[in-house]
This record gives C-alpha cells, structure tokens and sequence, in this order.
C-alpha cells in the first residue's frame, strides 16, 4: 500500500493513485472484459462529473444512482463525489412507491439510471418534484460523448463533506438517509486495508450490490486505498464464480452467507478441477452470522478461510473483522479494525466481558446522522456514542459476539428487512384484522419473513392472495414466504405484540 497521508477528499485519493500507477488497472469489468486503468478511470469520472455540472448538479446537490453492478455505476459514485455532490445509491429490488419515497426524500436534483429501470421512473415522475434532470447511464462514453476535453470546476471539499447518502430502515418502518462524509469512506478503507493487509497486488472481487455500502466500501473503496484492483460482476452466480477466481485472479472478494451456502451447494467436491485459484486469500463476509458448520464446511471444501466481520450502513461498513489468519474465531463478528466499540446496558454504563447489552461505536467511520431527522440522529448518539441496536458481548481477548437484535429486523441473505414495514401493507388489506411478521431460521437465508394475520370475521382470504397482495406493494426479499392465520397475536401486559411467542404458536388452520 502506498505509504501516503490520508487525503481529505475521494477525488484527492483518486488522483494519488494515478500520480503513483496511472497505468495499473484500476477496475475490471467481468460482464463485458472491459478494464480502465487508474489514470484512464479518473478521466471517465471527469467527462461524468463535466456532464452533471452541465445538468446544474454542484457541491450539496443529490444524484440518485439507479443501475445494475457496472463500471457505471462506480465512475457515477466517484463523479458526484468529484463535485462535492452526494451520490444517492438506489435499491434497485425495490418497487416503484419505496423507490419513489428514497428519491423524493433525499431531495435529489439528477438521476443517473440504467434503461433496465427506466419504465419505473417513467412511472413516479410526476412523484419526484425535485428531480431535475434525468440521464440515460447505460454506458459512459454514449452519455459523457461530447465532454472529454471539459473540466469541471474544482469543488473546496474537505472531510467532513456528505459523500453518500443511503436509506436505512428504522424501526418506524421508513427509511433514514444515512449522511456519510469523505471522512467516513476513507476511513473504513484504511481500516479495512490495514486490518486485512490488502496492497497493490491484492484484486477484489465485487459480487454485493453497489446500493449497499459493503460493495462501496469493501471491494471498491479498500482497493482504492490499497492501490489495488477491483472486478466489478453483474450479481452472483454460483455457475461462474469460481471461473471468475481463476480468470482474474481474485485474492478477496465480499460475500453473505447464503453465497457460500450456494457454493457448497454447487460443488460439494471443491474447486473445479483446471482452475487456479491458490491465490485466493480468504472470503470476507458479513451482514448476518455464518452458521458454524457452514463455515467449516465452506473452509474444508475450498481451502479458503471466511473472515467474518460486522457493521451497518451507519458504520460506513465494518466495524469489526475476525484477524485473516487463524486466530480468527467463528461465531465471534471479529475485533474493532480501528473504531471504539463497546457494550453498553440499558442506563448507557459498559457491562463486564461476557454480559450482554448494546453495541455501542465511536470513531472516524461513523456517520454524520440522519438526513433532517435531528430527532433520530440524537437518539442515535446519545452520549456520544452510536447506538447500534444490536445485543452482543465482548469475550476476554477482546473479541466480539452479535447474539439478539433490539430491534425486531430480520436479515434474510444479507438484506435487511424490518417487519413493521410489511406489517402496515397487510394491515391495509381489507380481509385482515391485526398482523405481525418475524423472522424464522431458513438453511439458505439465514432468515425467512414469515407472517402472522389474524382474519376479520366473515371474510375469507387465503395465505397466496396475502402474498401476492405484498408482492404488489414491496420489493420480492421483504415479502412473507408464508402466511400463518391465527386466533390471536399475542401481546403483553402493555399491550406490546410479543413476537418472539409467535415463533411457538400454534396456526389455526
């Protein structure tokens, strides 16, 4: 890894890397075998930056980004950023009124949108009064044609300056805008670099969405500080992944758990013979626990370690990772790779080692708060600590264990999914009296939605309409898998629904 000060901005990181390599390739394309060297990517992200600028988008402004895994999508993250704009990353498994809710929120000025999803904006135009301006991003070169020679203007941009602002949900059912500075992202990189012990030579492998920031952050941000190299695929295919490893040479790449349960699944003997893939250090995961016998098994079939790490959009990405090497211990989320992490009860006093309470985090990668929810960001941070959320404890070598969840989320394959969102679509079905989704163990997902309706008299309605009735109003993870009709749902002495008991519950029919 270059040894260099931190830069105040992603754009002054950028150009250390072309200053240094400009001829390394920065980013491979395993869709299409396209490949950009770090100097030849600085100069797309400037004809893109030239094209935003002339749609009127400047330093503040919102660009929301709605496309599949691309070189595109990577050179529009690093274009709004060159402007000191925000990039807005869109969930593209959402539906038309949940994408409509994250563009209109965010108050973003552009859209830069793949034509794949262009019919869905076509849709909820006249619901996006602030969005000014729409570009056709399929690919760079057709929609910067006319801008190689321009040069923006160079924004003062320092690290405390929004870079990113992604939607989380919260308990309430509707999604924050997590604001995310320079700061942040190079923050979460160099930790990432330095505990994982990523260089020049290292090439990561982005598989995750670039809507979330594990993607962002983790394969793309960390080669960057690396001075690495990142391959950039459509989505995960068991099929062609380990085809992938051997072609480019992967050293890393991210992953949830569901991914390796697939691979195991795929090739119960291990590698396919006739690839070369020792060069492959370890599979980073995160996002949800990896059951133990996945791992080990994942880990005897492929020879290849699987570093567990924890963190949340909020953290940038990791806070914690397990060390890459033997030490690291499965079931435990891992160490803190550079922030302050502690366990906090209920009165926001630090328990001893091996009680439980709420992970609690301090340092360079957490966000700046919530988009115009002072209210939430105040909550969070309440004395001068982020509140997770999350129930865990800390073991006496300092290593961390994620047992429980405050709040009532289910992670199915890595998504995160909160109840109280589906709840309220069901609740708005005519056939349904009261409702309430949880989680349930699931082999592959990790987590299922399951969901729990109480019927209104007299009124029939089956498990398949309730879920297509969903199907309508949501996007396809966060829908119930199955719909369980009871007489009840039971609640506690407050009235508080008692989910935990519905897991036990006996279904009427």
């Amino acid at each position: 890894m270059p040894n260099e000060t931190s830069p105040q901005n992603i754009a002054s990181l950028l150009h250390q890397r072309v200053a240094t390599s400009p001829e390394k390739i920065f980013l491979f394309s395993e869709a299409d075998g396209r490949n950009l060297s770090y100097a030849e990517f600085e100069q797309a992200v400037t004809r893109t930056a030239a094209l935003l600028e002339a749609a009127g988008v400047g330093k503040g402004d919102v660009v929301s980004l709605l496309m599949p895994n691309s070189v595109e999508y990577v050179v529009a993250y690093f274009a709004s950023w060159a402007l000191g704009a925000l990039a807005g990353p869109v969930n593209s498994l959402l539906k038309a009124q949940e994408i409509s809710y994250v563009i209109s929120n965010s108050e973003a000025k552009a859209l830069l949108v793949n034509s794949e999803f262009r019919g869905v904006i076509d849709e909820i135009r006249n619901e996006l009064p602030s969005l000014q301006t729409i570009v056709a991003f399929d690919s760079e070169a057709d929609a910067s044609r006319g801008f190689a020679n321009a040069k923006p203007r160079i924004a003062q941009i320092d690290k405390d300056d929004v870079a990113i602002i992604i939607y989380t949900s919260g308990t309430t059912g509707k999604p924050k805008g997590c604001l995310l500075t320079h700061g942040n992202l190079i923050a979460n990189a160099r930790q990432i670099t330095e505990w994982l012990g990523f260089n020049e030579n290292d090439r990561l492998l982005t598989l995750m969405p670039l809507f979330h920031m594990n993607a962002v952050s983790v394969t793309t941000m960390s080669a960057l500080y690396a001075g690495a190299s990142t391959v950039v695929s459509p989505k995960f295919s068991a099929s062609r992944f380990w085809k992938i490893i051997s072609e480019y040479q992967i050293t890393s790449f991210g992953s949830v758990a569901t991914m390796l349960s697939m691979l195991l699944s795929s090739y119960p003997e291990g590698v396919p013979e006739g690839l070369k893939t020792e060069q492959l250090r370890f599979a980073m995961c995160g996002s949800a626990p990896v059951p133990a016998e996945i791992l080990k098994r994942f880990e005897e079939t492929f020879d290849c370690l699987v570093i567990e790490g924890y963190g949340l959009s909020e953290s940038t990405c990791r806070s914690t990772f397990n060390p890459p090497d033997k030490r690291r211990r499965p079931g435990s989320c891992g160490m803190p790779i550079g922030n302050e992490m502690k366990v906090f009860d209920d009165n926001d006093h630090e328990v001893p080692n091996g009680a439980l309470g709420e992970i609690v985090l301090r340092g360079e990668n957490i966000l700046k708060g919530y988009y115009k929810n002072p209210a939430a960001t105040e909550l969070a941070f309440r004395n001068g600590w982020f509140h997770t959320g999350d129930i865990g404890y800390r073991d006496e070598d300092g290593f961390f264990y994620i047992v429980d969840r405050k709040s009532d989320m289910i992670i199915r394959g890595g998504e995160n999914i909160y109840p109280r969102e589906i709840d309220e679509v069901l609740y708005s079905h005519p056939a349904v009296a009261a409702a309430a989704t949880i989680g349930v163990p699931d082999q592959l997902y990790g987590e299922e939605v399951a969901a729990f309706v109480v019927a209104k008299d007299g009124i029939d309605v089956s498990e398949a309409e309730l879920i297509s009735f969903c199907r309508e109003r949501l996007a396809d993870y966060k829908c119930p898998k199955s719909v369980r009709f009871v007489a009840d749902i039971p609640k506690g002495p407050t009235g508080k629904l008692l989910k935990r008991e519905l897991g036990k519950h006996k279904p009427t029919n």
